[in-house]
């Protein structure tokens, strides 16, 4: 018979990341510019008592556990409050992208049958515009102070969020909850098809907030100030709200100004160490900073996700201004981290160049993530840097179906059932380093051969007049697809069609250049700031290709 441990059995529970913070570290702050335009500072202690007061609102407005508690909002106190005063308390925060169409807003709201829908001031509009269609939705509550409380509004009692909270004295005890019980769901963004959600529970968030601040992940700790420019509504901050709390750093939330110059000045202010977003965010920031001549004093380290960042763009952030890029690839199903790129011994004994190749990919798995890759029938590939497959996932903080789904996605690695299929194609090199070369929806099959639409992307991003580039598949005669280049040019920027083609040969297998380049104002972006490739497909499906290789 085995020996069991005799250890006492405490279940990982977010409300005991709060307790934490709000013990070891009550007079940390927590900085938010709020979308009334001014900056307001919190404390750990005074989000864990107000994160409790609104336990005690919501419970008083009529909700039981279960019951999904939206929000359509910015990063900020309040925000943070709900994440942790919902899931706390045995209610589900769900946070909504408010970049998505309303009907997908709405759709989304009622798939989930949300119970109320807590939001931010600029989007009244959108909301009083919404609330016919929102069928389960029995409170609306602004984000705000009584002072900014509109003087009438078509919203049924619309409710302060503030006077909700100030009315509960706080003297509220948080639940034993079972861990594997719900504590948030979001949304993927839909690009093709409705929405899904995944469900993350307890567990799997303590799960993923320990293994993303760790050394070789985040590297999160109470020395740092950390500013998410990753929105709240999208996968939860990448966790950080969380992360934050288990460390007790200092949280700075940019609210919606995330203009270069908004950023930076808050950078600058309040002495942000770390912060993390989608590279569309820091072109933004990067050219302001450059326009103006400026540096960094205390900003030293970012991870880039989202989207694969270019390499000119980290090569800009490390040499110019000597931030530390950690790229880093996961996704909503994921929660969302999945690899980070981080050098390890033997990898620092590689020459400088092969040591930049490898931190130019998504990287390396952290603890609680296991990957491969797979042909279509499902066999394991060679981790050989060069076999491209669809990527597979399994893992504490991985879904296994989604939201409201019976029909399970996962798939079999050699006969061996459990993994979650990304709809990425990628290589895993010898150091276990991953590479993502395309969505299975993107890679561009020309003659029975994939071409990487990111390595062609990244080098056009590496020319000096280009500002953001995307590569897409045009029909072909002969070839079935060929590579498009669509670029947006820099300001003041002069360059041609033939001098960008130009700027391939050497880089690219000569039959791997696209036949063709259009210029563009501005490229399609999806709500979470990821390039919109079938509506630029779409916009292009027209378009006749110059030039045809041999």
């Amino acid at each position: 018979m085995s020996l069991m441990g005799q250890m006492m059995q405490q279940p990982l529970l977010i409300s005991s990341l709060l307790q934490h913070a709000a013990r070891h570290f009550p007079n940390v702050e927590i900085v938010s510019k709020r979308v009334e335009g001014d900056v307001h500072r919190s404390t750990w202690a005074a989000v864990a008592r107000r994160s409790r007061q609104f336990a005690q609102a919501m419970s008083r407005l009529g909700c039981v556990p279960g019951d999904r508690i939206a929000t359509l909002a910015w990063n900020g106190y309040r925000h943070l409050e709900i994440y942790y005063g919902s899931s706390g308390s045995g209610l589900v925060c769900h946070t909504i992208n408010p970049r998505l169409f309303p009907e997908q807003i709405a759709w989304i709201a009622n798939d989930a049958q949300d119970a109320v829908l807590c939001f931010d001031l600029n989007f009244l509009p959108l909301v009083e515009k919404l609330a016919p269609q929102l069928t389960s939705v029995r409170h609306f509550v602004l984000m705000v102070g009584r002072s900014h409380m509109p003087a009438a509004s078509s919203l049924p009692n619309l409710l302060c969020f503030d006077e909700l909270v100030d009315l509960e004295d706080g003297a509220y005890t948080w639940p034993q909850l079972d861990e594997n019980t719900a504590s948030s769901i979001c949304y993927t963004s839909g690009t093709t098809g409705n929405p899904k959600g995944a469900v993350y529970s307890h567990r799997s968030t303590l799960l993923h907030a320990y293994a993303s601040a760790l050394p070789d992940a985040m590297n999160c700790s109470a020395r740092d100030t950390i500013l998410p420019v990753v929105p709240m509504f999208h996968v939860n901050a990448w966790g950080l709200p969380y992360s934050c709390a288990l460390v007790g750093a200092k949280l700075v939330l940019p609210g919606p100004h995330l203009d270069g110059k908004s950023l930076y000045e808050l950078f600058e202010s309040e002495g942000v160490t770390f912060s993390a977003g989608v590279p569309t965010v820091w072109l933004g920031l990067i050219t302001y900073v450059k326009s103006q001549g400026l540096k960094f004093s205390s900003f030293k380290r970012t991870v880039i996700g989202g989207s694969a960042c270019p390499p000119a763009m980290m090569k800009t952030l490390q040499e110019d201004f000597g931030v530390e890029v950690i790229h880093a690839w996961g996704m909503t199903e994921l929660s969302p981290l999945g690899t980070l790129s981080k050098l390890g011994t033997q990898q620092l004994k590689l020459p400088p160049n092969e040591q930049r190749k490898l931190l130019e990919k998504q990287g390396h798995v952290i603890y609680g993530i296991d990957m491969t890759i797979i042909d279509d029938d499902g066999h394991a590939l060679p981790w050989d840097g060069q076999s491209a497959g669809n990527l597979v996932v399994r893992g504490g903080w991985v879904i296994d179906r989604y939201y409201g789904s019976e029909a399970s996605p996962l798939v079999s690695v050699d006969g061996e059932p459990g993994w979650f299929p990304t709809g990425d194609v990628a290589t895993i090199d010898a150091h276990g380093f991953m590479q993502i070369t395309d969505r299975s929806k993107d890679v561009i099959k020309s003659g029975g051969e994939w071409i990487s639409s990111i390595d062609l992307e990244n080098i056009a991003m590496a020319h000096p007049a280009v500002h953001e580039a995307a590569v897409i598949a045009a029909k072909h005669p002969k070839w079935d697809e060929r590579p498009l280049l669509v670029v947006v040019k820099k300001p003041d920027a002069s360059v041609s069609r033939e001098e960008l083609l130009a700027f391939y040969e050497g880089r690219i297998a000569k039959w791997q250049i696209p036949d063709d380049v259009v210029f563009v104002a501005e490229l399609p972006h999806t709500a979470t700031g990821k390039i919109q490739k079938l509506k630029l497909r779409d916009q292009l499906k027209d378009h006749v290709l110059a030039q045809s290789p041999a």
